[in-house]
């Protein structure tokens, strides 16, 4: 018994190591194989791309600022008084009419200068008719007693005369100041327009100089507005020149670089007028370094020429201006634009890489004068970071014959 274990003991070894051995040379002997397969030449990417054709594109620059009136006054009284009567108009926001009287003011006082004035005048007036009596008189008495000698001044009276005509003449103006006065007592619009901000009502006693209210006129309203540097070359300035009014008047009736405008804002919902660039500013402006031009929006309160609800002075509103016309560009929209400098096309069904140049460019779309060509294929798919020589497929195009199908249809799709 004690033997058949110590057998047991010695064999047990012996034949795990045996078998171990023998596992460890089939293990060597059989080594695992790779099954290589080749790449599947298939494009793994679809894209959406669009035919590049030359256009005439017609340029629109983007600018903002605010509305200002064209013509803005202070009125001021120019006699004291009472103010007695307020036009309804008269108030912030209202609208007047040129020549419509806003404010009126106690001109008893004013009335009795009148008076006096013409009292005077015509007590002048007696006074020089009796110094010509005089001078007639005086005249022939020399003739008579003079014993044909020439008289002087003097004896025909005549500095009495020049004395009598010049109290007539400063009673004349004495009367016409006092019925301007008069006149005055009366504060009539200088224009057609609109109240900004009064300062005086009914009742208050004003003195001269008394400041009455800011008023605009509404004709029209402007906007001046940026212009960045790059799009300068692309603009239709109107620039003025110091030339003969012939040359000015013949410049006046060529709208050929007039710019229209079409100015916005969503203030109080979508508002759209219309507009055109009357001139461009004589200096940079030093702090942005950036050329102002001014727009104009024809009677801007005139229901027939715009629509909607009315501009506010101070309204900061978007400017889309007309520029130039580009002749046989090459339009991408900007988003297939990447790092501002390259783009992808598809060239042989493989994705290439493009350096371009730009010409010009706004938020959405881009003009390129170099890099591309008419009839690439630009790619409009948002890729990212794409080696060029990747096989792609154009969406909506059928698969190509050289093309091997893969066996699983696990192709990847980027979408923009």
């Amino acid at each position: 018994m004690s033997k058949t274990i110590n057998y047991k003991k010695i064999l047990l070894p012996i034949v795990i190591l045996v078998v171990t051995i023998a596992l460890m040379m089939v293990i060597f002997n059989n080594p695992p194989t790779n099954k290589k397969v080749k790449p599947s030449k298939a494009a793994q990417i679809t894209v959406v791309t669009t035919t590049l054709t030359p256009q005439n594109y017609q340029v629109i620059v983007q600018s903002f600022g605010t509305v200002k009136p064209r013509t803005q006054s202070v009125l001021f009284a120019q006699v004291s008084g009472q103010i007695n009567k307020v036009s309804k108009q008269f108030r912030a926001g209202g609208f007047f009419e040129q020549g419509d009287i806003l404010i009126e003011l106690d001109d008893r006082d004013h009335r009795a200068e009148v008076k006096i004035a013409q009292a005077s005048l015509m007590s002048a007036k007696q006074s020089l008719q009796e110094e010509g009596a005089r001078m007639k008189q005086a005249k022939a008495d020399w003739q008579r007693l003079g014993n044909g000698q020439t008289p002087n001044a003097l004896v025909l009276r005549q500095p009495q005369y020049e004395a009598a005509r010049a109290q007539v003449l400063s009673g004349e103006a004495l009367l016409d100041k006092v019925k301007l006065s008069l006149e005055r007592t009366k504060i009539v619009a200088p224009y057609a327009g609109r109240v900004l901000q009064k300062h005086v009502d009914i009742g208050q006693v004003i003195s001269s100089n008394t400041q009455l209210a800011n008023i605009f006129a509404v004709d029209y309203v402007e906007i001046r507005l940026p212009i960045k540097n790059k799009d300068l070359p692309l603009m239709k300035l109107p620039e003025e020149y110091r030339n003969s009014h012939e040359k000015l008047a013949a410049e006046d009736n060529d709208h050929s670089m007039i710019s229209n405008v079409v100015i916005s804002s969503d203030l109080m919902g979508e508002q759209v007028w219309q507009g055109k660039i009357v001139r461009t500013e004589s200096a940079i402006d030093e702090v942005s370094q950036q050329l102002y031009v001014v727009a104009q929006i024809i009677r801007p309160y005139d229901s027939e020429y715009n629509q909607g609800a009315q501009i506010k002075m101070g309204q900061y509103v978007t400017a889309n201006i007309t520029g130039r016309t580009v002749d046989n560009a090459l339009v991408i929209p900007s988003s297939a634009i990447y790092q501002g400098s390259y783009v992808y096309i598809v060239q042989d069904s493989l994705l290439m890489r493009k350096e371009v140049q730009l010409g010009w460019q706004n938020g959405t779309e881009s003009i390129v004068i170099q890099g591309l060509k008419a009839g690439d294929e630009l790619v409009l798919t948002s890729l990212g970071q794409v080696n060029s020589g990747t096989p792609v497929a154009i969406k909506g195009q059928a698969t190509t014959k050289k093309s091997i199908k893969p066996k699983t249809a696990t192709s990847s799709k980027v979408n923009n």
